[in-house]
């Protein structure tokens, strides 16, 4: 539920992490807590997050759920460190505990501000585009089929009904690079620019690549604002995801803003994705291509 006090991931991702391995061991919320000595209405709570169980809690639990070997171990690992503000978690996006991670800040959030300078962004992303990314990060297909559809699962946090207010900050090079080819990349930015046109919540803006030094050069990241207490800022690295809870995430506010100062306006920035949608087109059916464009010339 968005909006609630409990806004650290880690501690949702330790919920998850134990919801599902009661599950697995096929013990309902009575049945777990008659066995650890507790009411079900805490074993619910420690699951959905919003109260934090004690380490020796933790291990209770996996003892009566049977859990053993590495996946105990990934489990405590959680526990350990719930009274940390940030946290690192190890392991692509794709990963269990990252991806409970980024969840927990998506289920949080109230809107969005996100800066990819390199790639389209995940919410908005098409099958095609997400599989061939996932591919390229050296999943199998079938692992990669599974990725892309999980990522189309969580698309309605930006669009449809139930979507939140999201802002996205693109660079040119997102719209260039041609994840997947040029049919694939004609479809994205098609889809992408229909989403443009349509979304009352959805706000897309170009920084242009010809601009020169700004401060969204030093990488992207993602900032969740939340209802009680301070945004959380996310960054995905190659191994691991970093999410960042304290005072300190002021200073991504800002250079959101800084980044946005630099950027096209809504407009200029839709005319831009329609027309670089149509190059990858033309060079898709095998058209001569008119050629990267600057606009800023």
């Amino acid at each position: 539920m968005r909006g609630t006090a409990m806004l650290t991931p880690r501690i949702r991702t330790l919920g998850t992490a134990l919801r599902e391995a009661r599950i697995d061991a096929r013990f309902g919320l009575r049945e777990l807590a008659r066995r650890v000595g507790t009411n079900p209405a805490l074993v619910s709570n420690w699951e959905l997050g919003q109260r934090v169980p004690a380490l020796e809690d933790v291990a209770g639990i996996l003892g009566a759920l049977g859990v053993v070997g590495a996946e105990k171990q990934r489990i405590l690992q959680l526990a350990r460190g719930t009274a940390e503000p940030g946290w690192v978690a190890r392991g692509k996006q794709s990963d269990p505990d990252h991806l409970g991670g980024l969840l927990a800040c998506e289920r949080a959030a109230t809107s969005v501000v996100e800066w990819q300078p390199l790639l389209v962004p995940g919410l908005l992303q098409i099958p095609d585009y997400a599989r061939a990314l996932f591919l390229a990060d050296g999943l199998p297909l079938k692992d990669a089929e599974r990725q892309a559809e999980i990522r189309m699962m969580r698309r309605p946090l930006v669009v449809g009904p139930g979507a939140i207010p999201c802002e996205v900050l693109l660079g040119e090079a997102a719209l260039r690079n041609p994840v997947g080819g040029p049919a694939t990349m004609a479809r994205q930015l098609r889809f992408l620019a229909d989403l443009m046109a349509t979304s009352a919540k959805l706000s897309v803006r170009v920084v242009p690549a010809g601009y020169g030094g700004h401060p969204g050069l030093a990488g992207r990241f993602c900032v969740y604002y939340v209802e009680v207490g301070d945004p959380i800022v996310y960054f995905e690295h190659q191994h691991s995801g970093a999410f960042l809870l304290d005072e300190g995430t002021d200073t991504y506010c800002e250079v959101a803003d800084r980044i946005r100062e630099v950027s096209l306006d809504s407009r200029a920035s839709a005319a831009f994705v329609q027309r670089t949608a149509q190059e990858f087109r033309e060079i898709a059916q095998g058209k001569k291509p008119e050629g990267p464009r600057n606009m800023l010339g």
